[in-house]
């Protein structure tokens, strides 16, 4: 069933940072994915030296990246969590390195309120948190007092259960009835409205046709009137449409860019940013955002 054939698109176009604004038009701005770990489901390792990093945070910017997401812990299927002080060691210098010579703002992806708070110091203007902020009670109080700009995930169960059966009634409903209770806690805590941002959690406790099933339902999610962030980047789901799981998923998730920047989300957060850079980019020019 597809939710979305009816639905006014009343997303926010505006999300209010630390210091700074990030103003949607036509085209979807992108988060540029940058794991500084070394078991992250598509590109662990790669990034994992302070120096590999900073490189390639410069280099999805000139790219086309209107932000850079940076995580020190791995949130794909089945995955350990990592101790603070790891996670703070990981990003931490690659954030001091990138305040200042970066022109576009920093996210810091992470469910613990102690890094948080330590990369605002930094700089960072995002908290990017895959549990909706319901990991660590602590997180709350850091963003509401820190004002930086925060997207709150869907995600059943953890990163080490998500993927064990997951099952729902009506995924879109379930998880549009969820989003609207975490965005009014968030208000009734303190948070200004402006500062919030909504991801449904693609492949976070949800099977391939979840996912599918969420990704043409997705402009329903303009009802919350937040913009919408999505992550599809190279997920499971790509493989399973194109039948190889081997296969280089670039083309499948550019496919996936190209039907969300037709629903108007605001946000989409990648790994390949150059190749959704000037898919979108011929895309509108040839009249596919018209």
């Amino acid at each position: 069933m597809n939710h979305d054939s009816n639905v006014e698109r009343i997303g926010a176009k505006v999300w209010s940072l630390r210091t700074k604004q990030l103003e949607s038009g036509k085209r979807p701005k992108l988060m540029g994915i940058l794991n500084v770990t070394p078991d992250s489901f598509s590109d662990g390792g790669n990034f994992f030296s302070v120096q590999t990093a900073i490189d390639q945070a410069l280099r999805m910017e000139d790219e086309g990246a209107d932000i850079i997401d940076i995580g020190g812990e791995s949130t794909r299927p089945y995955s350990e969590p990592v101790a603070f002080d790891d996670e703070l060691q990981r990003v931490v210098p690659v954030i001091e390195a990138l305040v200042g010579r970066l022109g576009v703002p920093i996210s810091i992806d992470t469910t613990k309120a102690s890094v948080a708070a330590a990369v605002i110091e930094l700089g960072v203007e995002i908290v990017n948190d895959i549990s909706g902020l319901e990991f660590d009670p602590l997180m709350i109080e850091v963003v509401r007092n820190s004002g930086v700009g925060v997207c709150a995930m869907h995600m059943r169960g953890t990163p080490q259960t998500m993927q064990e059966d997951p099952r729902y009634e009506d995924v879109v409903n379930e998880i549009l009835a969820y989003l609207r209770q975490r965005d009014d806690w968030l208000v009734g805590n303190g948070i200004e409205p402006a500062k919030i941002c909504l991801d449904p959690g693609i492949g976070f406790g949800k099977t391939h046709e979840h996912n599918l099933e969420l990704l043409r339902s997705i402009a329903i999610f303009h009802q919350l009137g937040r913009p919408l962030l999505v992550g599809h980047s190279r997920k499971g789901f790509v493989a399973k449409v194109i039948g190889d799981r081997q296969a280089d998923r670039t083309a499948g998730t550019i496919g996936v860019t190209l039907a969300l920047a037709l629903r108007q989300v605001q946000i989409l957060r990648v790994h390949d940013v150059l190749a959704m850079h000037q898919a979108l980019l011929t895309f509108e020019a040839s009249g596919g955002l018209a």
